[in-house]
């Protein structure tokens, strides 16, 4: 992270990014289109931003490079997992918990883009 970009500001930028594509494009795609659009309009707005990144699992001396991968790498602090569903999983919340703790990271979203109002959509979790 920049000391231009605090994860406050990064935060806003991709809440504020979902805003203007969830308007532009509203809900029932895939998620790989949500994906490339945020990372798109991140990128534009000045953030580092990569695409299914590896989360390694280190656990008794072993490393596990594969298995846990993130939707989005922010500023290489901020974690986005990104759903296009009806109705968001339990699971997916444990799982943005899981990487946010295993990638050392404190802020996290998970963002669902199949709601009428995105807002609805967005959740912050912080490690």
């Amino acid at each position: 992270m920049t000391p231009t970009h605090s994860e406050g500001e990064i935060g806003k930028a991709i809440v504020n990014a979902c805003f203007k594509i969830h308007k532009a494009l509203g809900p029932g795609l895939l998620e790989k289109i949500y994906e490339v659009c945020l990372a798109h309009d991140l990128s534009e707005e000045g953030y580092k931003v990569m695409r299914q990144v590896n989360i390694p699992i280190n656990y008794d001396g072993i490393q596990f490079d594969e298995g846990l991968r993130s939707d989005i790498l922010v500023q290489d602090a901020v974690i986005i997992e990104i759903k296009a569903v009806e109705a968001v999983n339990p699971v997916w919340q444990a799982q943005i918990i899981s990487h946010l703790k295993l990638a050392a990271k404190n802020l996290g979203y998970l963002i669902n883009f199949n709601v009428p109002l995105i807002k609805n959509g967005i959740k912050r979790y912080i490690n």
